[in-house]
Protein backbone atom coordinates (compact mmCIF):
# COMPACT_ATOMS: atom_id res chain seq x y z
CA UNK A 1 0.00 0.00 0.00
CA UNK A 2 1.24 3.49 -0.91
CA UNK A 3 -0.24 6.98 -0.85
CA UNK A 4 -1.12 6.46 -4.52
CA UNK A 5 -2.51 2.91 -4.27
CA UNK A 6 -4.75 1.36 -1.60
CA UNK A 7 -5.51 -2.37 -1.77
CA UNK A 8 -8.63 -3.26 0.21
CA UNK A 9 -7.75 -6.60 1.80
CA UNK A 10 -10.95 -7.00 3.83
CA UNK A 11 -11.94 -10.70 3.97
CA UNK A 12 -15.36 -10.10 2.40
CA UNK A 13 -13.79 -8.20 -0.49
CA UNK A 14 -11.25 -10.94 -1.14
CA UNK A 15 -13.83 -13.73 -0.89
CA UNK A 16 -16.23 -12.06 -3.31
CA UNK A 17 -13.37 -11.28 -5.70
CA UNK A 18 -12.35 -14.96 -5.75
CA UNK A 19 -15.90 -15.93 -6.68
CA UNK A 20 -15.83 -13.36 -9.50
CA UNK A 21 -12.53 -14.69 -10.82
CA UNK A 22 -13.96 -18.22 -11.18
CA UNK A 23 -14.77 -18.83 -14.85
CA UNK A 24 -17.77 -20.96 -13.83
CA UNK A 25 -19.51 -18.07 -12.05
CA UNK A 26 -22.62 -17.21 -14.15
CA UNK A 27 -23.42 -13.73 -15.41
CA UNK A 28 -26.22 -13.01 -12.92
CA UNK A 29 -24.06 -14.00 -9.95
CA UNK A 30 -21.07 -12.07 -11.32
CA UNK A 31 -23.22 -8.95 -11.64
CA UNK A 32 -24.54 -9.28 -8.08
CA UNK A 33 -21.05 -9.84 -6.67
CA UNK A 34 -19.78 -6.76 -8.49
CA UNK A 35 -22.59 -4.70 -6.98
CA UNK A 36 -21.76 -6.00 -3.50
CA UNK A 37 -18.00 -5.57 -3.75
CA UNK A 38 -18.39 -2.06 -5.15
CA UNK A 39 -20.14 -0.99 -1.96
CA UNK A 40 -17.31 -2.35 0.17
CA UNK A 41 -14.73 -0.55 -1.99
CA UNK A 42 -16.82 2.64 -1.89
CA UNK A 43 -16.72 2.51 1.91
CA UNK A 44 -12.92 2.71 1.71
CA UNK A 45 -12.66 5.40 -0.98
CA UNK A 46 -15.08 7.71 0.88
CA UNK A 47 -13.37 7.25 4.25
CA UNK A 48 -12.02 10.84 4.34
CA UNK A 49 -15.00 12.82 3.09
CA UNK A 50 -15.31 16.33 4.51
CA UNK A 51 -17.71 16.60 7.43
CA UNK A 52 -19.60 19.35 9.22
CA UNK A 53 -22.36 19.39 11.83
CA UNK A 54 -26.06 20.21 11.72
CA UNK A 55 -28.40 20.94 14.61
CA UNK A 56 -31.06 18.22 14.93
CA UNK A 57 -33.53 16.98 17.53
CA UNK A 58 -33.30 13.34 18.55
CA UNK A 59 -36.21 11.81 20.49
CA UNK A 60 -34.16 12.57 23.60
CA UNK A 61 -32.54 15.98 23.09
CA UNK A 62 -31.00 18.50 20.70
CA UNK A 63 -27.52 17.83 19.33
CA UNK A 64 -25.04 18.92 16.70
CA UNK A 65 -24.89 15.85 14.45
CA UNK A 66 -22.15 15.05 11.91
CA UNK A 67 -23.17 15.26 8.25
CA UNK A 68 -21.35 15.39 4.94
CA UNK A 69 -20.05 18.82 3.92
CA UNK A 70 -19.89 20.51 0.52
CA UNK A 71 -21.55 19.75 -2.81
CA UNK A 72 -22.81 16.27 -3.67
CA UNK A 73 -19.96 14.12 -4.94
CA UNK A 74 -19.82 12.99 -8.57
CA UNK A 75 -19.58 9.38 -9.70
CA UNK A 76 -18.16 8.98 -13.20
CA UNK A 77 -18.65 5.64 -14.92
CA UNK A 78 -16.07 4.79 -17.57
CA UNK A 79 -18.28 2.93 -20.03
CA UNK A 80 -19.32 0.29 -20.33
CA UNK A 81 -17.97 -1.84 -17.51
CA UNK A 82 -17.92 1.08 -15.06
CA UNK A 83 -21.70 0.80 -14.82
CA UNK A 84 -21.32 -2.39 -12.79
CA UNK A 85 -19.47 -0.48 -10.07
CA UNK A 86 -21.79 2.52 -10.43
CA UNK A 87 -24.92 0.59 -9.46
CA UNK A 88 -23.48 -0.54 -6.15
CA UNK A 89 -21.89 2.78 -5.21
CA UNK A 90 -25.15 4.62 -5.98
CA UNK A 91 -26.98 2.40 -3.51
CA UNK A 92 -24.52 3.58 -0.86
CA UNK A 93 -24.53 7.24 -1.98
CA UNK A 94 -27.92 7.76 -3.69
CA UNK A 95 -27.64 11.57 -3.76
CA UNK A 96 -24.45 11.55 -5.83
CA UNK A 97 -24.39 13.19 -9.25
CA UNK A 98 -23.54 10.82 -12.12
CA UNK A 99 -21.55 11.22 -15.31
CA UNK A 100 -20.25 8.99 -18.09
CA UNK A 101 -17.07 8.79 -20.14
CA UNK A 102 -17.34 6.51 -23.17
CA UNK A 103 -14.03 5.00 -24.21
CA UNK A 104 -13.12 1.87 -26.12
CA UNK A 105 -9.70 0.34 -26.55
CA UNK A 106 -8.28 0.02 -30.04
CA UNK A 107 -7.32 -3.65 -30.05
CA UNK A 108 -4.25 -3.04 -32.23
CA UNK A 109 -2.74 0.03 -30.56
CA UNK A 110 -4.32 -0.53 -27.10
CA UNK A 111 -4.98 3.23 -27.08
CA UNK A 112 -8.33 4.68 -25.93
CA UNK A 113 -10.82 6.21 -28.35
CA UNK A 114 -13.50 8.51 -26.89
CA UNK A 115 -17.09 8.28 -28.16
CA UNK A 116 -19.14 9.88 -25.35
CA UNK A 117 -18.67 12.43 -22.56
CA UNK A 118 -21.40 13.74 -20.26
CA UNK A 119 -20.61 14.84 -16.69
CA UNK A 120 -22.23 16.91 -13.91
CA UNK A 121 -21.67 20.64 -13.57
CA UNK A 122 -19.34 22.30 -11.05
CA UNK A 123 -16.87 19.40 -10.95
CA UNK A 124 -14.30 21.77 -9.47
CA UNK A 125 -16.36 21.88 -6.25
CA UNK A 126 -17.05 18.15 -5.99
CA UNK A 127 -15.18 15.03 -5.00
CA UNK A 128 -15.09 13.05 -8.25
CA UNK A 129 -14.84 9.25 -8.16
CA UNK A 130 -14.01 7.60 -11.48
CA UNK A 131 -15.23 4.01 -11.77
CA UNK A 132 -13.80 1.25 -13.96
CA UNK A 133 -13.48 -2.40 -12.86
CA UNK A 134 -10.17 -3.06 -14.64
CA UNK A 135 -7.04 -0.90 -14.49
CA UNK A 136 -5.05 -2.77 -17.17
CA UNK A 137 -2.75 -0.72 -19.41
CA UNK A 138 -4.02 2.42 -17.71
CA UNK A 139 -4.34 4.23 -21.02
CA UNK A 140 -8.14 4.50 -20.97
CA UNK A 141 -8.19 5.38 -17.29
CA UNK A 142 -5.56 8.09 -17.72
CA UNK A 143 -7.42 9.49 -20.73
CA UNK A 144 -10.69 9.56 -18.78
CA UNK A 145 -9.08 11.38 -15.85
CA UNK A 146 -7.50 13.88 -18.26
CA UNK A 147 -10.96 14.66 -19.69
CA UNK A 148 -12.38 15.07 -16.17
CA UNK A 149 -9.62 17.54 -15.32
CA UNK A 150 -10.35 19.42 -18.55
CA UNK A 151 -13.98 19.62 -17.38
CA UNK A 152 -12.83 21.25 -14.13
CA UNK A 153 -12.38 18.36 -11.70
CA UNK A 154 -9.64 18.97 -9.14
CA UNK A 155 -10.29 16.33 -6.48
CA UNK A 156 -10.41 12.94 -8.23
CA UNK A 157 -10.17 9.38 -6.91
CA UNK A 158 -10.11 6.21 -9.00
CA UNK A 159 -12.01 3.07 -7.98
CA UNK A 160 -11.35 -0.27 -9.67
CA UNK A 161 -11.84 -3.94 -8.93
CA UNK A 162 -8.50 -5.18 -10.28
CA UNK A 163 -5.27 -3.42 -11.18
CA UNK A 164 -2.14 -4.46 -13.05
CA UNK A 165 1.30 -3.02 -12.16
CA UNK A 166 1.51 -1.49 -15.63
CA UNK A 167 -1.78 0.36 -15.15
CA UNK A 168 -0.86 1.63 -11.71
CA UNK A 169 2.47 2.91 -13.06
CA UNK A 170 0.75 4.60 -16.02
CA UNK A 171 -1.74 6.37 -13.75
CA UNK A 172 0.99 7.41 -11.31
CA UNK A 173 2.95 8.91 -14.20
CA UNK A 174 0.00 10.71 -15.81
CA UNK A 175 -1.95 11.64 -12.66
CA UNK A 176 0.14 11.35 -9.48
CA UNK A 177 -2.51 13.40 -7.65
CA UNK A 178 -5.24 10.75 -8.17
CA UNK A 179 -5.38 8.01 -5.49
CA UNK A 180 -6.37 4.51 -6.61
CA UNK A 181 -8.46 2.13 -4.51
CA UNK A 182 -8.67 -1.50 -5.67
CA UNK A 183 -9.41 -4.99 -4.38
CA UNK A 184 -6.22 -6.56 -5.79
CA UNK A 185 -2.98 -5.80 -7.60
CA UNK A 186 -2.49 -8.73 -10.00
CA UNK A 187 0.75 -10.04 -11.51
CA UNK A 188 0.95 -8.52 -15.00
CA UNK A 189 -0.66 -7.92 -18.38
CA UNK A 190 -0.58 -10.57 -21.08
CA UNK A 191 0.45 -9.85 -24.67
CA UNK A 192 -3.01 -8.54 -25.59
CA UNK A 193 -3.33 -6.23 -22.59
CA UNK A 194 -5.50 -8.34 -20.29
CA UNK A 195 -4.83 -8.61 -16.55
CA UNK A 196 -3.35 -11.95 -15.38
CA UNK A 197 -4.62 -13.90 -13.48
CA UNK A 198 -7.51 -11.42 -13.67
CA UNK A 199 -11.09 -12.44 -14.35
CA UNK A 200 -11.41 -12.01 -18.10
CA UNK A 201 -13.29 -9.12 -19.66
CA UNK A 202 -15.39 -7.53 -16.91
CA UNK A 203 -17.90 -6.04 -19.37
CA UNK A 204 -18.43 -9.33 -21.19
CA UNK A 205 -18.89 -11.23 -17.95
CA UNK A 206 -21.23 -8.60 -16.53
CA UNK A 207 -23.46 -8.30 -19.60
CA UNK A 208 -23.13 -11.85 -20.98
CA UNK A 209 -21.52 -10.73 -24.24
CA UNK A 210 -18.45 -11.91 -26.12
Amino acid sequence: MTDHLTIVDHPLVQHKLSLMRDRETPTAVFRQLLREISQLLAYEITRELDMTTRAIETPMQAMDAPVLDGKKLALISILRAGNGLLDGVLELIPSARVGFVGLYRDEETLQPVEYYFKVPTELEDRLVIALDPMLATGNSSAAAVTRLKEAGARNIRFLCLLAAPEGVARMAEAHPDVPIVTAALDHKLNDIGYIVPGLGDAGDRMFGTK
